[in-house]
């Protein structure tokens, strides 16, 4: 199957030097090749509904540590929660 990169790229809004085209091409064919050789949804992908593969799960409860102790490895805690640097200002 032949890819139309400077489509995908104008659709994309993307610029791609005219040097780095067939490498991307390339790439995108085997992306493509690799997606079309998945397996078919079959019996085998336990807890999977063949005719709606996007529903979840149920929610269980599986054992876990304490809170406390997961916090004994965190730099810094206050009020019970990690404290992480400000990323957004």
């Amino acid at each position: 199957m032949k890819i139309d990169i400077e489509k995908i790229a104008r659709l994309a809004k993307l610029k791609i030097e005219p040097d780095k085209r067939g490498m991307f091409e390339t790439q995108m064919e085997q992306i493509v090749a690799m997606v079309e050789n998945l397996p078919e949804m079959s019996e085998r992908y336990v807890g999977v509904d063949p005719e709606n593969p996007m529903r979840l799960r149920e929610d269980e409860v599986r054992p876990s540590m304490r809170r406390d102790e997961l916090l004994q490895n965190a730099p810094k805690v206050q009020a019970g929660c990690v404290v992480v640097p400000r990323t957004v200002e």
